[in-house]
């Protein structure tokens, strides 16, 4: 063999053995990648043009890019599969992979189970209400809760969101006396809140409300958030909004999913699950910031619609209506009154810390955007 030979043998030879593991890996990689890639199937409870099955999906695509194609969850939209308020049966039993929804749809099963989200949670913002969920031992109460139902889930909380609006109301109501009588829909432990304040509550899902309102089946209505609100119609029917209400200050949402399903992912699958709720949590709050401030003046501006403040009355008789239904399911169901105690005691230190800590933001707005009242 000659010198100048000897360089071009060696370039044939790299050449060749470049080819065959060229060949190797494209035969590998695929049959890797199909012997781990899993599909799951999810249904929302919203309406397909809710910014919530937006959220879900904005979840499920986090999952899907970090799985890199190892995961894949497809989220279709309420009554896709079944009823929103059979999601939880239907997750359980494996007729969906997973859900996304919200912890008090689940109060036909057990009453407690809307105490992650109805009501005043003794003061503390919907943030405040994970933290306790995360930190303060709400989690493992939630898991005994599902334990006891045999409810055969893994449930991820996430997502805090802003206070809801007392609702929306054909006529605005001024005094506590208003809401006698009202044919009125909400959900969770509100509908007993409502029914003590002396309302006649439908306890519809949130593609039910308008529909319902059009036909006057109801008089009035709350679901949750002015881009929610203003996509579902509730500005085409009804013209008036009273803002600032207890019944449901402190939600979140519910991610779930089969157990037996999550169970079997590998334990990488597992944390990215877990972190693109962590991550879909933050963006959010983030996203709910940005689209509802913007509804908010496009139902002021394009829709007409008048805005009231709830009357301090009416907020006060909420929390009355509060202490008299919870003091008696307290005393009927001792993991209700586990419940309550556990946010009671994490509320007593947080609420304090954040409410001394905390500065009156509403007073730095005002300086700013706020026009002085003029002299008489």
């Amino acid at each position: 063999m000659t010198q100048s030979s000897q360089p071009a043998q060696r370039r044939r030879f790299i050449q060749s053995a470049a080819a065959a593991t060229a060949g190797v890996g494209a035969m590998a990689v695929p049959m890797v990648s199909k012997a781990q890639t899993t599909a799951f199937r999810f249904q929302s409870t919203w309406p397909a043009k809710d910014i919530f099955h937006e959220y879900a999906n904005d979840f499920a695509k986090k999952v899907n890019d970090m799985a890199g194609g190892r995961l894949k969850i497809e989220v279709l939209p309420s009554g896709s599969v079944v009823p929103a308020f059979q999601l939880l049966d239907a997750v359980n039993k494996g007729t969906l992979d997973g859900g996304h929804g919200v912890v008090a749809y689940h109060y036909g099963k057990s009453n407690a189970l809307a105490l992650w989200g109805s009501g005043p949670a003794y003061g503390m913002d919907p943030n405040m209400v994970l933290a306790w969920h995360y930190y303060g031992g709400g989690k493992a109460i939630l898991d005994e809760i599902y334990k006891t139902l045999n409810i055969d889930v893994v449930s991820f909380l996430y997502g805090p969101m802003p206070t809801q609006p007392l609702g929306w109301f054909k006529k605005p109501v001024s005094k506590v006396d208003d809401m006698k009588g009202l044919k009125f829909r909400t959900v969770g432990l509100a509908v007993d809140v409502f029914k003590e304040l002396g309302t006649a509550v439908n306890p519809l899902p949130g593609g039910e409300i308008v529909p319902a309102l059009d036909r006057g089946l109801i008089d009035a209505a709350e679901f949750n958030n002015a881009t929610s609100d203003r996509i579902l119609g509730f500005p085409d029917v009804v013209k008036n909004c009273m803002l600032q209400s207890f019944h449901q200050s402190g939600e979140q949402f519910e991610i779930l999913f089969n157990k037996g399903k999550y169970d079997a992912l590998p334990a990488e699958l597992k944390a990215i699950i877990d972190y693109s709720v962590q991550a879909a949590s933050a963006d959010m709050s983030w996203k709910a910031i940005q689209r509802n401030s913007q509804d908010y003046i496009e139902l002021k501006t394009k829709d007409k619609v008048n805005f009231y403040k709830t009357p301090d009355p009416i907020l006060r008789a909420q929390l009355a209506a509060w202490d008299k239904v919870t003091s008696a399911k307290s005393a009927e169901s001792p993991i209700f009154k586990k419940v309550m105690d556990s946010q009671k005691d994490f509320a007593k230190r947080a609420g304090q810390w954040q409410n001394d800590y905390m500065v009156d933001f509403k007073m730095a707005w005002n300086h700013y955007f706020r026009a002085p009242a003029k002299k008489a």
